[in-house]
């Protein structure tokens, strides 16, 4: 199925370094900049979140022929795009950042101007599944021949204060809490999504609580949706997450409840992964990161030993919590290596996964054991173990170190693989059968 994203493409630019004093003149500190990276920002941003998580997604937008456009453009080369132009500057936004925080903003670009509308744009908006329109309040969603076509297709809307209404019958629509606040007059989120829905005549409102996580109006009752407590040194990009996550699960069928709940988990692990800062476009070169911004990161800088377990832990037992508690003792952190869905289902029949990836990741991270939870789609780990390169390797079963395909591969980094006490009679496959 297709996706189409639709909005305002900016370009976000971070300056990473390190501040060791303070200028001479002004009671300010100095930057004293390493690295500079630029991204895809806006509906780009959006866009980029959705082809790296593996959706067939098309970039509908307008950008400006200038040297930050042409800038932005190439950052975009690994996305599916139907542009325009537009005949304001492009919108950059740079960060200073350092240790993981931003210490300023500087704005410059995206003035008033007209953004133009293909028929080309039209036709690519017509021809996907689905829609999730990203509006930063740049004019692009304005159009009348855009806003005809968007009422055509399913979409999910991301508003901004300086943007229009949704257009009518939107699936989603989803804004932050000062948002909605702005748009209803009323302060409590309860109020806000209810008579949002009303306004916008909209079939669902959530409205995004930051660490709150989300409230849910599809008519009825509303549902509190809680988030996972996660450090959030820098929040940019959480509102794009989520809004992905929820059109991408919505396209493929979910409920909305279902949908908005798999959206905040997203988000909070995006937080968790250094957001918008630590995310690298599909197709684009990765770089070192310069600061540490997840459990692993932050034990590898101060020299501790990372530790590592795998399996599709379908239905939780005992001799899972076993295996984790006895792998976590072995080192500072660990990671699970989680089997995704598909590969679950390669491995055990198409009558698994019992549980969704996102469920076993969500109840994994449950238990004080668990770090970090890394899904991955192949039958075995080893393309995650050579991101992840764990000092520890642990495997639960009646194994051999040896005779486990990826020994060697963490020997290669000077890891060690070990193999933990199998606990007989404890397996999410002879569970199943004595159901049956």
């Amino acid at each position: 199925m297709k996706l189409a994203v639709v909005g305002d493409c900016l370009l976000d630019v971070d300056l990473h370094g390190a501040v060791e004093r303070v200028c001479p003149d002004a009671p300010a500190p100095v930057l004293d900049v390493a690295e500079e990276r630029a991204r895809p920002g806006g509906a780009g941003l959006a866009a980029a979140l959705a082809a790296a998580d593996g959706v067939d997604v098309t970039l509908v937008g307008a950008i400006a022929d200038d040297a930050d456009g042409r800038r932005l453009r190439e950052e975009l080369s690994g996305l599916s795009t139907v542009l325009g132009r537009s005949s304001a500057p492009t919108p950059v936004k740079t960060r200073l950042r350092c240790g993981g925080h931003s210490l300023a903003r500087v704005d410059r670009g995206g003035g008033p101007g007209a953004p133009e509308v293909t028929d080309e744009m039209l036709d690519a908006v017509l021809d996907a599944d689905f829609v999730l329109v990203s509006d930063y309040g740049r004019g692009l969603v304005r159009d009348e021949r855009l806003r005809a076509v968007l009422t055509r297709v399913p979409v999910v809307w991301d508003p901004h204060p300086r943007g229009p209404a949704p257009v009518p019958n939107a699936r989603l629509v989803t804004p932050n809490a000062a948002e909605a606040a702005r748009f209803s007059g009323h302060p409590d989120p309860a109020d806000a999504a209810r008579a949002l829905r009303a306004k916008w005549d909209a079939r669902a409102v959530v409205v995004t609580l930051g660490a709150g996580g989300a409230l849910l109006d599809a008519g009825g009752t509303p549902v509190a949706v809680p988030a996972p407590e996660v450090p959030v040194p820098d929040p940019c990009g959480a509102g794009d997450r989520f809004a992905v996550t929820a059109a991408a699960r919505l396209m493929a069928g979910a409920a909305t409840d279902d949908a908005v709940a798999d959206a905040v988990t997203s988000a909070a692990d995006f937080l968790l992964r250094g957001g918008a800062s630590g995310f690298r476009p599909a197709g684009r070169v990765p770089r070192p990161r310069a600061e540490p911004v997840s459990p692993v990161d932050r034990v590898l800088a101060r020299g501790g030993v990372v530790v590592a377990a795998g399996g599709c832990f379908d239905l939780l037992h005992a001799g899972h919590v076993r295996t984790l508690r006895a792998a976590r003792s072995l080192g500072d952190c660990l990671v699970v290596c989680l089997n995704s869905d598909a590969s679950v289902r390669r491995l055990k029949g198409p009558g698994r996964p019992v549980n969704r990836e996102h469920d076993r990741a969500e109840v994994l991270r449950a238990l004080d054991c668990v770090d970090d939870v890394v899904v991955f789609d192949e039958d075995t780990p080893e393309r995650v173990l050579a991101v992840l390169r764990p000092d520890v390797w642990v495997k639960g079963g009646d194994y051999s170190a040896d005779s486990l395909p990826e020994a060697e591969l963490v020997r290669g980094w000077g890891g060690r693989t070990v193999v933990v006490p199998y606990h007989r009679g404890r397996s999410t496959t002879e569970m199943l059968s004595r159901r049956g």
